[in-house]
Formats: structure tokens, C-alpha cells, sequence
């Protein structure tokens, strides 16, 4: 069975339902609310358990209530936790999210200030005990050590190349796999147009780059020519945790060691079904899911 470690935060999203996103200051009313789990690793980590594969996250949290119930989350749903650093007297991250009747979203994050960004503890771990290694911007020295020591093990790495405030560019060079959100493409290029900024990022790593973009699929750079996988058509509930689901899908597959296009192709089709349900992690379905799905779009 493949082996996955997932570098980066998890964090608690408080998601409100409601019939259109604020245009402005006001009072709105929510159709509906739920508290689940969330953070780009560590949604990525549970889409690659329910693929069957093993998979550590490896993260912080503080040791309030909130980091008992993402910690409790995370290991039904079949993630080992046991390499996560629990800080005493600390507050975990947490999500304000807003979904409109189209499944589009509002997300405003509150990452914890009270965790500490030193990744020295990690030196325990032995990174060449993994298939593949992810982590995605939310804890920049976390993944640049990760990184370091999985190049130095000879095991591949994906970063999810999201929007940060910091410069990227340390991880993007490390990364053999960069797949940008369109945001962080933008961001980390100075580019608009994909196709351009996709070029701009593939010289900045001798990895391979993507880009997700929603419904219109992903967009990625093979031998310097530009290729495209569509997303699939489905009735779309809600979008959140779409883009951490495909790179935790894109990880396992390959992991697997899946043919570029094959690999894209299965991470949009299960990025597609988890937002056939509400919440970040609901919808995610497994290996089986996934294949059947798959059959049926030729």
C-alpha cells in the first residue's frame, strides 16, 4: 500500500449557508450551518484515506477544543495523527465560510498566531518512509524542511501552490509537482494569462506545474507543450475544499505513479464528486466511487 505525508494546517470551518454572497455591510440570514474540518493538508490527507491509501498528516494545533475535535475528525477518517505537535495553552486555526445556493464561497481565515512556525521537531521523522510527500503554503518552514528532506531521500513532492502572503518561490523550487490555484499562479507570476504564467512557473522549478481553474478543469506544462483536462459535469452543492481534495487525489495518484494525464484526469473526477455534497470532506468518495465515475465518462 502507498504512503503519503501531508504537511500543513488543518482548521475548523464554521460554514453558513445562504441564498447569495454579501455584496456589502448588512444582516443576512443562513438556510443552514455546519462545523467540520478543513485546512488544504489536512483535507488532502483525507481524501487520499478514503482512496485507501496510508497517510500522516503532519501539522499543528493547539490543544483547545477545537484541535481535540480536528484531531478526532482526521483519525476517523482514517489519518494518523500521531505526528502532529499539539501545543499546550494554544488556539487552533478556524474558517468562516460562506456557500450560496451555487455552491460558490467565501472563505475568511483566522490562522492561529499562537503555534509555532519552528519545525525543528520534525527532525523525527524519517521521510524516506514515503511514496510521495504534499504540503501545501499555510506553514512555509514546515514545508521547505519536508521538501528538503524528502529530495534528499529521493521521494517526489507536490506543493499545493495556493495564495500566501509569503514568497513561494523556496517551495516551488523544491517541488517536483506545483499545482497552482489560479489565485496563486497570478500571484506567484505577476501573469493574467494562464498559458504565460504557467511558462514563468515551469522556470522556476525543473518540476512539473499545474494549474487548477474550477469548472474549466486544469491546465498543465508536459515536455514545455500545454495540456487540459476538462472538469466533469456535475450538480454542483458546494465548492469548498474542492481545489485541497484534487491536489490530496492528484498525491495519491501519483503516488501511484499514474501517467500525467490519467493522474489529472482522476483527481478532477474526485474533486467533481465531493462537490455533489455539502461541506469540505462529505462528498469525497473512494477508489471504488471514483473508478465507477470514471467509467461512465468516456
Amino acid at each position: 500500500m502507498i504512503k503519503i505525508a501531508c504537511i500543513g494546517i488543518a482548521v475548523q470551518d464554521r460554514l453558513y449557508y445562504v441564498e447569495k454572497l454579501p455584496q456589502g455591510g448588512g444582516k443576512y440570514v443562513a438556510q443552514d450551518y455546519k462545523e467540520i474540518g478543513g485546512g488544504p493538508a489536512a483535507t488532502a490527507a483525507v481524501a487520499i484515506a478514503r482512496l485507501g491509501a496510508q497517510v500522516d498528516f503532519i501539522g499543528r494545533l493547539g490543544d483547545d477544543a477545537t484541535g481535540k475535535t480536528l484531531l478526532s475528525e482526521l483519525e476517523s477518517s482514517g489519518v494518523n495523527t500521531s505526528l502532529t505537535k499539539i501545543f499546550s495553552q494554544a488556539r487552533s486555526s478556524q474558517s468562516a465560510v460562506l456557500v450560496d445556493q451555487q455552491g460558490e464561497r467565501i472563505i475568511i481565515n483566522h490562522p492561529s498566531p499562537d503555534l509555532s512556525y519552528d519545525p525543528d521537531w520534525m527532525k523525527q521523522i524519517d521521510f524516506s518512509q514515503y511514496d510521495l510527500v504534499l504540503a501545501d503554503v499555510r506553514w512555509h518552514q514546515g514545508a521547505e524542511y519536508a521538501f528538503t528532506q524528502a529530495r534528499a531521500a529521493g521521494v517526489p513532492t507536490l506543493l499545493d501552490a495556493d495564495i500566501t502572503p509569503q514568497d513561494i518561490l523556496p517551495l516551488i523550487q523544491l517541488a517536483d509537482h506545483a499545482a497552482f490555484s489560479e489565485p496563486g499562479l497570478i500571484k506567484a507570476t505577476g501573469e493574467n494569462d494562464v498559458t504565460k504564467a504557467l511558462t514563468l512557473a515551469d522556470h522556476m522549478t525543473p518540476g512539473t506545474v499545474y494549474v487548477t481553474r474550477g469548472k474549466s478543469g486544469c491546465f498543465w506544462l508536459e515536455q514545455q507543450e500545454l495540456q487540459h483536462q476538462s472538469g466533469f459535469s456535475v450538480n454542483v452543492v458546494d465548492t469548498t475544499g474542492a481545489g485541497d481534495v484534487f491536489h490530496g487525489a492528484l498525491a495519491f495518484a501519483l503516488a501511484e505513479k499514474q501517467p500525467l494525464a490519467q493522474a489529472v484526469r482522476f483527481a478532477n473526477a474526485v474533486a467533481a464528486l465531493k462537490c455533489t455534497q455539502p461541506g469540505g470532506r462529505a462528498g469525497i468518495p473512494d477508489r471504488h466511487q471514483t473508478d465507477a465515475f470514471l467509467s461512465l465518462c468516456v
